[in-house]
């Protein structure tokens, strides 16, 4: 029996010389390193310079524009008094430049704008230069009966953002979640080597007390082929043991960007957090905080946006041009500025569809399905939503529980053992007896790991589906 404990200590002295890193530290690191936690941010910041390109359209806007140089040589055909034809050598240059400053008019969808334009004219063979310009202009650029885009993505676009700004809330959480994934994988692999280690250790040992026993006839050959049998298969367990903890360490290392080339072991976060969550709370805060429920009333005003477009596009399509300024023309640039002259234009564009075979009214019917099966879609996505919180309330509260049990079951397993293997030893157990104290109690250590799993993964998954932290009663925010 000493021998046992003093083989076991050296084993767990050993493994306990490695660095140790707990579940909070793993989680810390992924969501500061880990290539997941970097895509995220990125994602954000795409996001927001995208909102910002949506805000800047709705600004004024001022903009230069222009042709220089536009030079010309060539024979051109120039039609005679008498109806003939003639070609005649050109060499000229027409330039133009326009300072305009223009805003965006969302209710209507328009355009007004002022401008200041400037033109030169080159004739290199006659050695003539003109200007024309248009010293101040005011113009309207106005869809009449139009399907308005821009009114609607004033409505739409503000739900996008603020739907990126909970998916990164919600991106980090999902880190949490995969980090507590592969963290518990780990663990149970390097519980399971420490088990495979301690049997095998245990199984040796036992091997070597029941050599003497057969040579005092204390106990049978069978009985001693059958602890020869349980080292065999604690080798092999010992091995495939090691296989599986050296792949999970590599996989969390890599998911978590755990950049050290030291090896680790894991501590088992066996400090549950406790705490009672309202399920009414739940939902209303993930009514108030997730992405999907944003994403609820976006999707809908999108497929209304979608059938004012196919009504609107199917009839009367005008649209209005006007402007109102000052125009002149002269030999130098000053000239154009000398008693400008009144200058107007007005010109309406229209299409109207008479006979389409049918298209305009199909365009509108499928934009109408295709609201109904949104608003369809969208209520069901509500139920599964409230569906999702209300049990993964229900669960959070079970697997508290579980914890409880499994590890009071594990202790008592552990003891079990503790006392089976004492009686062995003074020949007061079968082996048959003892192997079956030994399943037990690796067996429970197992479930007590795969129940401390099941509740960090409720636990990480409440949070992400409410974006709230019941324990300290704060939503969640990322820094």
């Amino acid at each position: 029996m000493r021998k046992i404990l003093f083989l076991w200590l050296i084993s767990w002295h050993s493994w306990a010389q490695q660095p140790a890193l707990s579940l909070d530290g793993a989680i810390l690191l992924a969501r500061e390193k880990s290539i997941s936690a970097t895509q995220a941010h990125t994602q954000k910041a795409t996001n927001y310079w995208q909102y910002k390109t949506f805000l800047a359209d709705y600004k004024p806007q001022l903009s230069l524009g222009g042709t220089l140089p536009s030079f010309t040589r060539s024979f051109i055909q120039v039609q005679q008094p008498d109806g003939a034809i003639a070609f005649q050598s050109v060499s000229n240059n027409n330039s133009t430049l326009t300072l305009s400053l223009s805003q965006s008019i969302a209710k209507t969808g328009g355009v007004i704008y002022v401008q200041n334009q400037l033109q030169r004219f080159d004739d290199f063979q006659n050695k003539l230069t003109l200007y024309n310009g248009v010293p101040l202009a005011f113009g309207l650029n106005q869809p009449l009966f139009r399907f308005n885009l821009m009114k609607w993505d004033k409505l739409i676009e503000p739900l996008k953002y603020a739907e990126s700004e909970q998916q990164l809330i919600e991106n980090m959480e999902k880190i949490s979640l995969a980090t507590a994934e592969y963290y518990f994988d780990l663990l149970l692999a390097q519980v399971n080597l420490q088990i495979a280690h301690k049997n095998l250790e245990n199984n040796e040992v036992l091997l070597k007390i029941a050599d003497q026993r057969l040579s005092l006839g204390k106990i049978s050959e069978n009985d001693l082929l059958q602890i020869k049998l349980s080292v065999l298969n604690a080798q092999k367990d010992l091995a495939s043991a090691k296989q599986q903890a050296e792949v999970a360490r590599l996989k969390l290392k890599t998911f978590i960007g755990y950049r050290d080339e030291a090896s680790f072991d894991l501590l088992i976060p066996a400090q549950i957090r406790l705490f009672e969550v309202d399920e009414k709370k739940a939902l209303s805060e993930a009514l108030g905080n997730r992405s999907d429920a944003i994403a609820f009333r976006r999707r809908m005003l999108e497929a209304e946006r979608d059938m004012e477009k196919a009504k609107k596009e199917n009839g009367l399509n005008a649209n209005l041009n006007l402007a109102l300024g000052l125009s002149n023309r002269g030999d130098t640039p000053l000239d154009v500025y000398k008693k400008p002259q009144d200058r107007q234009f007005v010109e309406i564009q229209f299409t109207l569809p008479i006979m389409d075979w049918g298209r305009s009214k199909a365009r509108v019917e499928t934009a109408k399905a295709n609201l109904q099966y949104a608003q369809q879609s969208v209520e069901q996505d509500k139920l599964t939503f409230e569906q999702e919180i209300y049990t993964q309330v229900t669960l959070f509260e079970m697997l508290q529980k579980q914890v409880n049990l499994t590890k009071e079951t594990d202790d008592i397993a552990t003891n079990r053992y503790q006392i089976a293997q004492d009686r062995f030893i003074l020949s007061d157990l079968s082996i048959t007896d003892l192997g079956i104290a030994l399943q037990e109690k690796d067996r429970a250590k197992r479930d007590y790991i795969q129940a401390l799993r099941d509740y960090w993964q409720a636990y990480f998954k409440l949070r992400l589906y409410t974006l709230y932290d019941f324990e300290l009663n704060q939503k969640l925010i990322v820094k």
